[in-house]
């Protein structure tokens, strides 16, 4: 039986919570930032939960989290 092996770039990308669900950085703040306002940089800096539907995707990309 081959090993189970997470995805790698899942792996980099998401953290798992206690409560089950995953938490990553949004994206929009590597690049062309002169024209997003202050505020909308300074929020998109926290990281954000991922959507419901999206779990039971990653959920299988990390099987060790």
């Amino acid at each position: 039986m081959p090993k189970m092996k997470s995805n790698k770039g899942a792996a980099k990308r998401f953290k798992k919570t206690a409560s089950g669900g995953y938490k990553c950085k949004q994206s929009h703040l590597r690049h062309i930032l002169t024209k997003k306002s202050s505020k909308r940089k300074r929020h998109l800096r926290h990281m954000s939960m991922v959507a419901a539907a999206d779990v039971a995707a990653i959920d299988r990309m990390l099987p060790f989290a």
